[in-house]
């Protein structure tokens, strides 16, 4: 069986109910096998970028600590997104969904594979994914960042508002 690794994901929606729709999605990640969820942010609001004509997006990460597999982990996140109405398409980059999984950093390890790559590629340029995600791992290792939190000090995190209650 495989040691028990640091996963960090990043949750996004910006249909529906999205606080309710993390909250929900966090709990199934607490429910994945062989996992156990360590943390989870609170809720931060940031305008949409990529296509700006939707609703604003709420965002929240989530710490676990897991011997699933990466690929393992990602069916994981990719069948916890469709249970909950996300369909993905060619059409649907960047635009607005009912929840957005992604898998950001495993175990302080690159990876890159089909399908696959971490840390996820714009990790280090998106405050949305670093505040949520330092508030709970600042020290997790980033590869070719340093940690969680050496990184977000390198970018300016303005435009993502934690939301009140969150």
């Amino acid at each position: 069986m495989n040691a028990p690794v640091h996963a960090c994901i990043g949750l996004g929606a910006n249909l529906g109910h999205p606080q309710a729709t993390l909250h929900a999605a966090a709990q199934a990640l607490a429910a994945l096998p062989d996992t156990r969820l360590l943390a989870v942010s609170r809720c931060y609001r940031t305008v949409a970028w990529g296509r700006t004509d939707q609703p604003d997006f709420v965002n929240a990460a989530a710490l676990l600590q897991t011997r699933l597999a990466p690929q393992t982990l990602l069916a994981a996140l990719l069948e916890i997104e469709r249970r909950a109405g996300r369909e993905r398409g060619p059409d649907s980059r960047w635009g607005p969904r009912l929840l957005d999984l992604d898998l950001l950093l495993y175990g302080g390890r690159m990876i890159d594979e089909p399908g696959l790559r971490v840390p996820h590629p714009h990790l280090h340029e998106r405050a949305f994914a670093l505040v949520p995600l330092a508030e709970i791992a600042a020290a997790e290792p980033f590869p070719g960042h340093g940690s969680v939190g050496e990184a977000l000090r390198a970018i300016d995190p303005a435009g993502v508002e934690l939301l009140d209650g969150a």
